[in-house]
């Protein structure tokens, strides 16, 4: 296997600036080509590199399973390098790796995870800053999709949301739904309760701005017929069909929540399935189309997080250009595409 050290932070000569994807494993990561398509239509000679090196020691995970660099020397080798433009950071680093920063942004501080890296100058020097860009693509997902075609929060204001999972992406969607959309409640239906309890506990000391959504943890199916119908549903766990007496407990609650009758003249809401590996039409997806809700792909957040981490490393808005967000949305949708013919994508 080849050394976890700075040899593997390259910076190629030919490139003016040089982006990195940090983390393990990046098998399937479409973050490359989706900053590779809005690079080249800004004319700049960036790239963003996966920073992995495959491990075929490993037996638990098909091969080749990857490994990055420490923090340290991911830092120390960002730091010293002049082409360095920003980075996004997955797995396992999201959390571990904000100690390590020079500054936090609120929503990084709020969701207690960075999946991004930006430069900011201060007094001729640059500041390496974390935030978190899940957040904006779980909201423009879901506001871009809206069912009263508007772009507004109304259809979720003042309405009940909820979650599936207890991992990074339900921490993220609790920010999006409180802060952006003015969700009333915010529900989680999750296998592991201790999961929803760390969440619980983390967010006794956040304070928000404006209206502060309680959080209920869903634990039982009889709970469900007293729930208030749900204006958005964020799905955040793994395409796996459920096989514990926890997960099939699971199972049979959220299939409760999406037969629920909306009531009075409601229809049916948004179900954001953040999952698209390794395909986007997930279990859940099938599901929740059959009862009547409108299922947005995760590539939809992947995409709307992917611009917004371009802007702050380009300082270019690309959600001002119409025709380069569909230009990214046809590349991303490509590879889908590939992906599931079994062909090989980078």
């Amino acid at each position: 296997m080849a050394s976890l050290g700075e040899e593997m932070i390259s910076s190629p000569a030919h490139l003016d600036g040089v982006a990195y994807l940090y983390g393990h494993p990046l098998l399937n990561s479409l973050s490359p080509p989706l900053h590779h398509t809005i690079y080249t239509a800004l004319g700049l000679n960036w790239a963003q590199l996966p920073l992995s090196v495959s491990d075929i020691s490993s037996p638990t995970y098909p091969p080749p399973y990857t490994l990055s660099p420490p923090i340290e020397k991911f830092l120390a080798s960002i730091k010293s390098n002049g082409k360095f433009v920003g980075s996004s950071v997955t797995m396992p680093w999201k959390v571990s790796i904000m100690p390590h920063l020079d500054d936090l942004t609120e929503q990084a501080k709020q969701i207690g995870a960075c999946n991004t890296i930006f430069l900011r100058k201060e007094d001729d020097r640059n500041v390496f800053v974390g935030t978190n860009t899940d957040c904006v693509g779980i909201r423009e997902a879901l506001l871009q999709n809206n069912l009263d075609g508007s772009s507004g929060n109304e259809s979720f204001r003042d309405r009940p949301a909820l979650i599936i999972g207890g991992g990074g992406t339900a921490r993220a969607a609790i920010y999006t739904l409180r802060k952006w959309l003015g969700c009333s409640k915010i529900y989680i239906v999750n296998r592991d309760r201790e999961e929803v309890e760390a969440i619980l506990k983390e967010d006794t000391g956040r304070v928000y701005d404006g209206f502060k959504a309680e959080i209920l943890y869903i634990g039982e199916l009889d709970q469900v017929d007293e729930l208030e119908p749900v204006a958005a549903i964020v799905s955040g766990i793994p395409d796996y069909p459920p096989k514990t007496a926890e997960e099939i407990k699971t199972r049979a609650i959220i299939q409760a929540v999406l037969n629920k009758p909306s009531g009075g003249s409601q229809k049916k809401g948004l179900l954001l399935e953040m999952c698209y590996h390794p395909r986007p039409w997930t279990q859940i997806a099938e599901l929740a189309e059959k009862a009547g809700w409108k299922v947005i792909p995760g590539t939809e957040a992947l995409i709307w997080q992917g611009l917004e981490q371009a802007r702050l490393w380009t300082g270019k808005d690309i959600t001002t250009r119409p025709e380069l967000v569909q230009l990214v949305k046809d590349v991303v949708a490509r590879k889908i595409e590939e992906r599931a013919g079994g062909k090989a994508t980078s």
